[in-house]
């Protein structure tokens, strides 16, 4: 079908089994997520952005509870959080209620790249969103609820 500029095709909704859907929903949200990964400058990947992402949320977090929140080994993360450490974005603090261990605490400079990227990415994603049709913008409201749903039962 030939679609003139600003058209759009509305796409064919399969929702036959949950695992079609599944599938799709987990190949969209990676595409997008690259695609947004492109727009402004390079800087760290998608798991020390996350990490810092977290540690900026949610503050001063010890090496394995911060693994444990985004999913990865201890090992993954120890990495992650050197990475983060040399660029200046997080540093590493003595737990004050346990010596032997450490935290990791993002830094000023940590929170500002985390604010202008937010601030890059999330202006790209809503100039996408503003190009949808009203109706897909309104599915994508109510598909976001699902979305959030499915982020809190990994809490």
């Amino acid at each position: 079908m030939d679609r003139g500029a600003g058209e759009q095709k509305e796409p064919e909704v399969d929702t036959s089994t949950t695992e079609d859907v599944a599938g799709r929903l987990f190949l969209a949200v990676g595409r997008l997520s690259r695609s947004l990964r492109q727009t402004g400058s390079p800087g760290p990947g998608h798991g020390s952005i996350s990490a810092l992402a977290t540690l900026v949320v949610s503050g001063s977090m010890r090496l394995g509870d911060l693994a444990a929140k985004e999913g990865v080994a201890a090992a993954t993360m120890s990495r992650i959080v050197a990475g983060l450490v040399d660029a200046g974005y997080a540093r590493r603090e003595p737990d004050p209620i346990d010596r032997r261990a450490w935290l990791a605490t993002a830094t000023e400079e940590g929170e500002r790249m985390m604010s202008g990227l937010r601030s890059t990415r999330v202006h790209e994603l809503n100039k996408r969103i503003d190009r949808l049709s009203p109706e897909l913008q309104e599915d994508l409201a109510r598909g976001l609820v699902a979305l959030e749903a499915l982020l809190s039962d990994d809490d």
